[in-house]
């Protein structure tokens, strides 16, 4: 019921994308039918293709046969490609899913550790590097972090592969299982590709877990300063319970709820943080193939990443809504 609940409230939210998606893409400077007819098309040429497009008919007409073709599951052709827009989307998905989910594990890794032992001393050098760590992380833009990281990395050390996709042109890509090369190339006990992609992986990875990291740090040693002031960790310590068992058992779990909401706002923050990484990095993900479309003012495209992305969003606050359930069942009992 708590599911059928969530997906309620969120059709509004998935409708108004729709809509809004729909007139932001007309309202782009630029006309496709002039991009694809070429500088030395007539003007008769250029309204033929208009009209095979569709687009000289009205903002209404062509909305409702859009809602038309969504409602078949069909986003569109895009114009640049020839190619289903769907088929394109789920191509390029798990390429920037990999690169996300290492990207959110590396950050979760640095920044809860990091937000603990800095709550658990106050003041100490772990402290100060947090807050500097944290500040660094808002501050620097994630263009400007990875651009950085391939010529310290790349261009002056020479310790990192060229930023020029997924995998090096040496190698070529493990027999598809989940999309997922890392994944991929395990499964195929191929361990000299896992190397080149994780190799290639590292830096973009490392550029969106930098910009993701700070808030996660920032609400962990929050929320831990708050648990460890506490009444009942005081009783705890006057109990005689050992620290490790108060701070993680008791504290940490008290404190987990903030931090769960503050990693889907993170998460949500890196669906459009990839856009940038992947242009830098010349990944073959979403965000790229999303900003080519932008450019050639080619609309479906632009539509269905736009969508996608909102039903990733909607899963995700579906995810944190029953994690919070299972960490405290008082959540679940309030919903």
């Amino acid at each position: 019921m708590i599911v059928l609940r969530r997906l309620a409230t969120a059709l509004p939210v998935v409708a108004g994308v729709i809509v809004v998606t729909f007139l932001l893409t007309r309202a782009l400077p630029g006309d496709p039918a002039v991009y694809f007819a070429g500088q030395a098309a007539t003007k008769q040429a250029i309204e033929e293709i208009r009209h095979q497009l569709g687009l000289d008919r009205s903002l209404p007409v062509q909305f409702l046969d859009y809602l038309e073709r969504l409602a078949h599951g069909d986003l569109g052709t895009s114009l640049t490609t020839g190619q289903p827009v769907l088929n394109e989307l789920l191509a390029r998905l798990p390429a920037s899913a990999e690169l996300m989910l290492l990207a959110l594990f590396l950050s979760v890794a640095i920044a809860v550790p990091l937000g603990i032992t800095a709550a658990m001393r106050p003041g100490s050098p772990v402290d100060h590097a947090c807050r500097i760590v944290t500040t660094a992380g808002v501050s620097l833009p994630t263009f400007f972090t990875g651009l950085l990281l391939v010529y310290v990395f790349y261009y002056l050390l020479g310790v990192a592969p060229p930023p020029l996709g997924r995998l090096d042109v040496f190698f070529s890509a493990p027999p598809p299982h989940s999309g997922l090369y890392l994944i991929d190339s395990l499964l195929a006990g191929d361990v000299e590709t896992f190397r080149a992609v994780l190799a290639q992986l590292i830096l973009p990875a490392a550029t969106m877990a930098i910009f993701t990291l700070a808030p996660l740090a920032r609400i962990t040693r929050a929320a831990m300063l708050g648990a460890l002031g506490s009444e009942f960790v005081r009783t705890a310590r006057a109990s005689g319970l050992a620290r490790g068992r108060i701070v993680f058992i008791y504290a940490f779990r008290n404190a987990v709820l903030p931090v769960i909401t503050t990693l889907g706002v993170v998460f949500s923050f890196m669906l459009g943080a990839n856009v940038l990484v992947e242009k830098v990095f010349a990944w073959p993900g979403l965000g790229s193939y999303a900003v080519e479309a932008l450019i050639a003012s080619d609309y479906a495209p632009v539509q269905g990443f736009v969508l996608i992305m909102a039903l990733l969003y909607v899963l995700l606050n579906l995810v944190i809504d029953l994690v919070y359930g299972l960490v405290d069942p008082r959540v679940r009992l309030e919903a």
